[in-house]
């Protein structure tokens, strides 16, 4: 038999469409709720839930498997590293990311600190999975510095005030995904939901402000395809 994440499941299509519109969209569980309603399909929110814990990562590793695969290709490649500050019960948390020059996430991870060992493990993870780029652009946090020149890579480094601003623009969808779900609750729920959130976004995400209209239609057609492929039973 073949091996399917959907195997005790009988509408894997309705299952891909949930998780697609919450994951994709600032809605909240109760919204696609109401919105598969309207479409004639009668789940809970619950089930919703259900469906994004257990597919979600599933469906998200796929596209960063593919997106290394392609990068690993390229030599020439820049990532722009950021942190963002997230609020989880009240208590500071930063939430590391690492973006490539077209504006992708390519990497997000979570920790209580801000050292150089948080940005070590960070870094690490990475280049792992994405190799080693030619620059890496940060801003002026020391934590970077420490780091890089542990790995050997600190001649990469380039600083610069207005260097960043790409980095600093790509956390905005997540802002907004953060405000509809009333913030987070634990630390690992954080961890589990930002990388399935930057991997679909950066499938769909297709900067309709440079593109023309038909351009952009054809990109989006072609972007749904691939994810109906990806997440194919």
């Amino acid at each position: 038999m073949t091996n399917t994440p959907f195997r005790y499941f009988r509408t894997p299509e309705i299952i891909q469409l949930a998780d697609l519109i919450y994951v994709r969209f600032p809605l909240s569980l109760r919204n696609v709720e109401d919105l598969l309603h309207e479409r004639g399909i009668d789940v809970c929110h619950e089930s919703v839930r259900l469906w994004v814990d257990r597919f979600g990562t599933h469906f998200a590793g796929k596209i960063r498997r593919q997106r290394a695969s392609y990068m690993r290709q390229v030599t020439q490649w820049q990532w722009h590293l950021d942190e963002v500050f997230v609020k989880i019960r009240g208590e500071t948390h930063y939430l590391w990311r690492a973006i490539d020059h077209e504006g992708e996430v390519l990497e997000s991870y979570v920790t209580k600190t801000r050292d150089k060992a948080a940005a070590l493990k960070f870094l690490r993870k990475a280049m792992k999975r994405y190799g080693s780029p030619k620059t890496i652009v940060t801003d002026r946090l020391r934590s970077y510095g420490a780091a890089m020149k542990e790995i050997g890579i600190i001649e990469r480094r380039q600083v610069g005030r207005h260097l960043t601003n790409r980095a600093e623009n790509s956390h905005l969808p997540f802002r907004r995904r953060e405000r509809a779900m009333l913030r987070f609750r634990r630390m690992s729920h954080l961890q589990k939901f930002a990388s399935m959130h930057f991997s679909v976004h950066n499938h769909f995400n297709h900067q309709r402000n440079i593109e023309s209209r038909a351009r952009f239609k054809l990109l989006r057609d072609a972007a749904l395809q691939e994810w109906r492929e990806l997440t194919a039973a």
